[in-house]
């Protein structure tokens, strides 16, 4: 799972140690889910059960499992899903001896989608809160398909800025993605509509979106993703941090016809490439290093953060 180092403007726990909370989370993760499925194990016993998956490998999620996620979250009413959260939250904290998911996993794979959603609520708190600090989640945030793809889809050795927020001249200028690779910063942004579309890029303000022969403008996504570069770049500059940045323009379910000359220092990734880069992505074997921790580092020192005193002051989450 890939972790969530910054959202928006919100106060990140990473912040406060990038070098800690990166190895704690691995940790963290791996011992919860040791625990959760001995659990599971212990409760269903009794039960015929098929040989369990002892790798790593559901970690990295196939589409088909998604399709699950979606499914069964849909089976709760939006009070169902309030409680659900408050309950997840509970579990991972600690505060409750036996997690729900635990009694409600039907199988293996259910008990592996509902653990992740755990761990998806956790990298929200530690995304928004330290021991001392807190921001107000937006809720929005809890159903974000492209945040959870993020997380869910990527290993725990990528580090994720979800639209953050950084200070440049004094200015709060809100990006769209930066994902940290053992080996490199790449900048993402999406050019996503209709399943099957043809975008036309070009280097107007505007780009061209296809639907079944009809057209219509949409924003030219490739100038923010060339001053998001060149802030990253910046930021590194200053910092003497020697790590590759490259930048893609991702379009999961369509296409995009674009004159490669006009893109020549930007990855254009569509549904004819996207699982070749993807692929590549994911099967990275590498575990976290210096360089990449470092380049977080600098660029979290650069965010803006909007947060209050806690309320609950509680201390004791810190050993979770």
């Amino acid at each position: 799972m890939g972790q969530l180092i910054k959202l928006q403007d919100y106060i990140s726990r990473y912040e406060t140690d990038v070098y800690r909370y990166t190895s704690e989370f691995i940790r963290l993760k791996k011992r919860q889910w040791e625990q959760t499925k001995e659990q599971w194990e212990s409760n269903k016993r009794n039960d015929a059960l098929p040989q369990l998956d002892e790798t790593w490998e559901w970690l990295v999620e196939e589409p088909s499992l998604f399709e699950k996620m979606k499914k069964w979250f849909k089976r709760s009413s939006p009070q169902e899903e309030e409680t659900t959260e408050a309950q997840t939250n509970r579990s991972i904290d600690g505060e409750e001896g036996l997690p729900p998911i635990v009694t409600e996993a039907k199988n293996i794979d259910e008990l592996k989608i509902l653990f992740l959603e755990n761990i998806f609520q956790l990298q929200l708190k530690w995304a928004s809160s330290t021991i001392w600090y807190e921001s107000a989640v937006d809720k929005k945030f809890y159903y974000e398909e492209k945040l959870k793809y993020f997380l869910q889809r990527f290993p725990d050795t990528y580090l994720c800025l979800y639209k953050p927020v950084f200070l440049v001249k004094n200015a709060p200028v809100e990006l769209d993605v930066i994902l940290l690779s053992p080996t490199t910063t790449w900048c993402i942004t999406f050019a996503e509509g209709a399943k099957d579309n043809i975008i036309i890029a070009s280097s107007d303000r505007f780009w061209a979106e296809i639907i079944n022969g009809e057209e219509k403008k949409m924003v030219n996504p490739s100038i923010a993703l060339q001053r998001m570069g060149k802030i990253v770049a910046d930021i590194y500059k200053q910092y003497n941090v020697d790590f590759p940045i490259k930048k893609a323009v991702i379009n999961r379910y369509g296409y995009i016809d674009y004159r490669r000359s006009a893109f020549s220092d930007v990855h254009v990734i569509d549904k004819r490439n996207y699982e070749q880069w993807f692929s590549s992505l994911r099967k990275l074997a590498i575990p976290l290093k210096h360089a990449q921790l470092k380049a977080a580092s600098c660029l979290l020192r650069h965010c803006y953060s909007h947060y209050d005193i806690r309320t609950d002051w509680n201390t004791d989450e810190e050993k979770v």
